[in-house]
């Protein structure tokens, strides 16, 4: 997936980036400053300290022209139709396009021919036609035929999903389906504890998981994770997603689990 020009408020060229595109409406009114603006922007009293901002960045999708009539994507390649975004809340409410999610599935449409591991040749484990979920900021997004699509390593794909709901999946390569376990709802002293004071959960129940990865030969190794286990896995490992009954679900590498639990 693939774009302000600093003005005249006090800040050197140094102090933000550049951003190309994007305007920004003059401040109507002065706004003071309480206290010393050794460390704050310019005489406005914005209150930033002086230092590089990061850099916005706007990736566009390439659009591809209509003398094309087909993409075919090389070696471990995809090309994914990006399912379109949900328009409307499950209670009718029309969403801004703000505040639509971005979508994370999507149908396979084409595949490379595979990678080559040691003597072998591996084919992507994935045909066209199947439904997927893939990791969220993964490929480049393309306009092809009026549509959206990702052109994606295979190994970005999370796995198939035949569904609406993640707890169907089916996990591909080293991939792990895991239920999050449900955070304490009080304190070892007995303390209600809000929403926004809980802990998030690392331990969860595994429910699918992929075939494994590949040897150096090209040999396909189990994974030594089993459906049924309790695990505990990175805190910011995996691709986060809600079930159709409210249930937490997590999608990660068996690299990131972290050991398995018993009681």
């Amino acid at each position: 997936m693939a774009a302000l020009q600093p003005f005249g408020c006090g800040v050197g060229a140094r102090s933000l980036p550049s951003f190309e595109g994007l305007r920004l409406a003059p401040p109507a009114t002065r706004i003071s400053s309480s206290s010393s603006s050794s460390s704050s922007v310019g005489t406005l009293g914005l209150g930033l300290k002086r230092r590089s901002l990061p850099a916005l960045v706007v990736k566009a999708a390439t659009v591809i022209a209509p003398k094309y009539s087909s993409i075919k994507p090389l070696g471990d390649r995809v090309l994914v139709k990006i399912k379109s975004s949900e328009e409307k809340t499950s209670g009718g409410i029309l969403l801004p396009a703000t505040a639509q999610s971005k979508p994370q599935g999507g149908e396979i449409v084409a595949v490379g021919d595979g990678k080559t591991i040691g003597k072998k040749q591996i084919s992507v484990s994935v045909e066209v036609g199947k439904r997927v979920i893939y990791t969220k900021y993964a490929g480049t997004e393309l306009e092809f035929n009026g549509s959206k699509h990702l052109l994606l390593k295979e190994d970005d794909i999370m796995g198939i999903l035949d569904t609406d709901d993640i707890k169907d999946l089916e996990p591909l390569n080293d991939r792990v389906l895991i239920k999050v376990a449900e955070a304490e709802e009080k304190t070892a002293g007995g303390l209600l504890l809000t929403e926004a004071t809980k802990d998030k959960p690392s331990i969860g129940t595994v429910i699918a998981v992929g075939p494994g990865s590949l040897d150096q030969e090209g040999n396909s190794r189990p994974l030594k994770i089993s459906p049924g286990s309790t695990v505990m896995y990175s805190k910011y490992a995996g691709s986060e997603f809600k079930g159709a009954d409210g249930s937490d679900y997590i999608v990660l590498k068996a690299s990131d689990v972290m050991a398995v639990l018993s009681s």
